[in-house]
């Protein structure tokens, strides 16, 4: 890929676990992407099935945030991490199964021990540290964006890239309010070896 040399960022948006950027950015054909690290860490979950994303992801933010703000056992009310990470499982014609993961990460403060969510649907998962190519861009994301944007990161990596094709992650920095310079980004999560 070209990459010289590593560079730590600890991402500002989210204090929550280290992101190590092993490659800050590549661009290929004409599209620019990163390759990042991050670190295991907890991170409060919520699944729906038979509904699509664009009918299901703005409810699942909601449960998600209510937990944040102070909808659990101990009511903790925690600063809300960036972003919200939906996980999506592609067909083989690139639509989208009617499966749908919301998750956030839980703040560095409360890793050790996470409140206690009073939504019984909402979980709390370990999950392993993961390297991600990303592909960053602007405006307001439903499915049909974030399933162009995967083709074309997609189209972009070819076979030079290891990674996961039967999820992807669907990433959104900004609340539904936000008119302008907004940020959503597509995951692939890189093969581990």
């Amino acid at each position: 890929m070209g990459c010289v040399g590593v560079c730590v960022l600890l991402e500002t948006d989210s204090p929550l676990c280290l992101s190590l950027s092993i490659c800050p950015s590549v661009t290929q054909d004409g599209v620019s992407y990163e390759v990042r690290r991050y670190d295991a860490c907890k991170y409060v979950c919520l699944s729906l099935e038979g509904r699509s994303f664009d009918q299901v992801s703005g409810e699942l933010q909601r449960r998600l945030l209510t937990y944040m703000s102070g909808g659990n056992e101990q009511g903790e009310i925690m600063n809300t991490p960036v972003p919200v990470i939906f996980t999506v499982f592609p067909r083989d014609d690139g639509s989208l199964n009617r499966r749908l993961v919301a998750a956030l990460r839980i703040p560095l403060s409360f890793q050790i021990s996470p409140p206690t969510p009073t939504d019984t649907s909402i979980r709390i998962e370990d999950r392993p540290g993961m390297t991600v190519y990303v592909l960053q861009f602007g405006g307001f994301a439903g499915e049909s964006e974030f399933r162009a944007e995967a083709s074309r990161l997609t189209c972009t990596l070819g076979d030079s890239a290891p990674f996961q094709r039967k999820q992807y992650l669907c990433c959104s920095y900004d609340p539904p309010i936000k008119p302008y310079g907004r940020r959503n980004e597509v995951w692939f999560l890189q093969d581990e070896p």
